[in-house]
């Protein structure tokens, strides 16, 4: 299961699911065009064609990716998703430190441009919701721990800017200041910490965690 994949990328694998700890800068999918074909799942199906993605993190996001391998799973993962019974846990730096050490954001967001794909708050967008708690802060930036409730593309960046507090190194949705406080890395500070949920099979509590591979930006 390693062709086409680093070994050190492989956090889970068993008869029916692998979990995976994907780079920043590499597609969960592959995108239109020969220069989006790369993905981690394709690489994945190289080995096993039949292997589906039970969820996606943005390009940008490094962290945590399931992979069903097989169908009877990937079925039941999607229900647990749709029925908010995976905890999701993702690790931020951004720009500014909040007043408070933990938070809740509970703000609607909707498409706002197709190419490239970017979302903003909208009373008529679809329902989403962030819990957030401060763990850390140097340099006029912090690190948030975040739980979203909710699933939605980009949320979390969207979140954060909507409380004035943008993830470093986003070039989306990110001012260029918090883009030059993460300089040394060139990559967005985002990344899925940790997954946690009962196997379906099984009933099995699994617990997946992976070590976050960026720096909070010191004096």
């Amino acid at each position: 299961m390693t062709d086409g994949l680093d070994p050190a990328w492989i956090v889970h694998h068993s008869s029916d699911l692998l979990v995976l700890n994907k780079p920043h800068g590499l597609l969960c999918q592959p995108g239109l065009g020969p220069e989006l074909a790369d993905s981690l799942i394709s690489r994945v199906q190289r080995q096993c064609p039949s292997a589906q993605l039970v969820h996606r993190l943005d390009r940008d996001t490094s962290g945590l990716v399931l992979v069903a391998l097989s169908p009877e799973l990937h079925r039941a993962l999607s229900g647990l998703f749709a029925q908010r019974r995976v905890q999701k846990r993702y690790v931020a730096d951004v720009w500014g430190v909040p007043e408070d050490s933990e938070g809740l954001i509970e703000l609607p967001i909707a498409k706002r441009q197709h190419r490239p794909p970017l979302y903003g708050v909208d009373r008529a967008g679809k329902a989403c919701v962030t819990r957030w708690r401060l763990l850390g802060r140097s340099s006029g930036c912090s690190r948030l721990e975040l739980e979203p409730r909710t699933g939605r593309s980009h949320q979390l960046r969207v979140h954060l800017q909507a409380i004035g507090h943008p993830i470093l190194g986003d070039p989306l949705y990110g001012p260029d200041a918090s883009a030059s406080l993460a300089a040394p890395m060139a990559r967005l500070h985002l990344h899925a910490t940790g997954l946690g949920f009962t196997h379906p099979s099984s009933g099995q509590p699994l617990q997946f965690t992976a070590p976050t591979p960026f720096e909070l930006p010191s004096p």
